[in-house]
This record gives C-alpha cells, structure tokens and sequence, in this order.
C-alpha cells in the first residue's frame, strides 16, 4: 500500500461517544497499515469556523474521506432514511442495531447509494429522544396538553407533539438554546447527551424516558475514493468502521448511564414509563406514525420490524 493521508471529521467534543468512535477509526487503519496511512481527525468541524453541513461538501468532493452526520439531515435526498423520522421505530437500542446492522442498513446504504456520491459505511447511535419540560412531571401524553415544546424543524416530530395535545415550536438549534434559557418554551425533546451539552438539564427538573425517536448518525464516506483503494486497505477501512461502530455505540450507552446519575443527584426527576404507559403514548401518536408511513415504501418498515 502506498503512503496515504485520510482525512476524516466530525462536529462534537472529542471527548464524546462521536470523538472516541473518530479514534477508533484511526487506531485500527493507522495500526493495521502499520503507518503507511495517516489519519487526520477534525473533531469538531464548527470550531475552525464553518458550519456543520460543510462535512456533506468536504466529504462529496472528496476532500474529506468520511464524516459522521445524523442520518435525517441526508432525508430531503434519500427520502429511505426518513423511515428513521418514524416515532416508536424501535424498542431498545437492540432491536436498532439489529435493523441497522442488518437487511434494514443494507437497504439504506444502497438507497445512499444510488441517489448521493456518499457510501455509508454503518451507524452510529444518537441517543433515543426523552422529554424534558420545566413544569411537572409527565407520565400521560395529557401530562403534556398545552405545554409549548421545541424540536427540530420537522413534519413528522411536529405532528407527534400536537398529537399529545402539547404546541410544537420548531426552531434551528441557537433559537432554541435562547427560547429554554428564556422560558419562552416549557418543554424540549432530545437525546440526554444533547440535554446535557445544551445545560437544558439546569433549567427542565422533569425527563420523562419517552424514547419516542430514536437518533441515528451515519458514517458518510466518499464513494469513489473508498472503491480506488486496493482491496487489502479496502478491507481494512471496513474494518476500522465496524470496530469505530461498537466502540461508538457503547460509549453513547455508558454516557447515558452516567449523565442520567449526575443529573438525579442534581435534583432532576426521572419518570421510566411501564408498558402500559408507553403503550398509550404509542396509541397517542397514531397520527404522526400515519404520516411517516405515507412518506416512506411499506417495505423499509418491514425491514426495520
């Protein structure tokens, strides 16, 4: 193999689930080629001054080799990844990784695939979504009538939060930090890892573990520099990505675990719904469901079950 520099990239912490999947990925190509390829890491991509979406631009001309990016930002392109939109997708994150890992993953990647200059390489987790709000704790979706949520701009998450009666307010992510810290909003929705970053868990004292969307980040690699390797670092490129992947995902669930301690020995109160409990936010979100299966072919919904 001939001596070659890999530049790859993300826009979180290094020292995030995100960041340690990043050195995964180097320590498995960088040790395997015993060198030869050097893997140069952007941790966070908006600290040099740029966006976040410029990852799509540095990876699709093939400056950069690959980035990771949530899975629903590449929807308005492949509309296949809107399937991950759907509320109440999955059970646990088992269940996830098995539709992702298997013929549900392949189908997204070829859809990918035939429709951007990307090759997905595999998933990461984002976290499943929680509730978080200010006022009270919530066991019913009625717990949640009249509060004001925000969450991402989104047909589908939209219609989830009118469906429990609440008022989706659907605004950018600085708008959003500026509405929570002001009170201009009583509840938000998002992974425990975000609620954290963003001190959302300083202001919202109620989580209720909703897990009614589950977050997934794709490893976006440029297609045609991944197929002009030769095949033994080809092979080893597959393989630094599946090693990123286990390490990214227990990472993300170990920090869950401890940001949920932190956060109840600061006071915030948790409420883990029983069955029953969550089977009537499911039945509450028919509407929402309905949407996102008019949006997405039957068959992925086959797939991810």
């Amino acid at each position: 193999m001939s001596s070659r520099q890999l530049w790859i990239g993300g826009y979180g912490p290094q020292d995030s689930a995100h960041g340690e999947g990043l050195a995964a990925f180097r320590r498995v190509v960088e040790g395997e080629t015993n060198g030869d390829v050097d893997v140069e890491i952007t941790w966070n991509i908006m600290d040099t001054g740029r966006i976040n979406t410029d990852l799509f631009k540095l990876v699709e001309t093939g400056e950069m080799f690959f980035c990771y990016f949530s899975a629903s930002y590449l929807g308005e392109r492949v509309s296949a990844l809107n399937v991950l939109d759907t509320p109440f997708l999955f059970e646990s994150l088992e269940s996830a990784h098995r539709a992702l890992d298997g013929s549900l993953g392949e189908a997204l990647k070829e859809a990918v695939r035939a429709s951007t200059g990307f090759e997905a390489l595999g998933f990461w987790d984002n976290g499943f979504r929680h509730m978080t709000n200010r006022l009270r704790p919530a066991r019913t979706p009625d717990d949640f009538r009249d509060m004001k949520v925000r969450l991402q701009p989104n047909a589908i998450h939209e219609e989830l939060i009118r469906s429990w009666g609440a008022i989706p307010v659907a605004v950018d992510l600085n708008r959003a930090i500026e509405a929570i810290v002001n009170f201009e909003v009583d509840a938000q929705e998002n992974p425990l890892a975000n609620t954290a970053a963003y001190g959302v868990d300083k202001l919202h004292s109620h989580v209720t573990m909703t897990g009614h969307l589950y977050g997934a980040r794709g490893l976006f690699a440029h297609r045609r520099t991944l197929e002009g390797f030769p095949a033994d670092l080809r092979d080893i490129v597959e393989r630094a990505a599946a090693t990123a992947i286990a390490v990214q995902r227990r990472a993300a669930e170990e920090l869950e675990l401890t940001l949920r301690r932190r956060m109840e020995g600061n006071g915030v109160q948790f409420v883990d719904l029983t069955d029953d409990e969550r089977t009537a936010f499911l039945d509450a979100s028919a509407a929402a469901i309905t949407l996102a299966h008019q949006s997405v072919p039957e068959e992925l919904f086959d797939l991810a079950r």
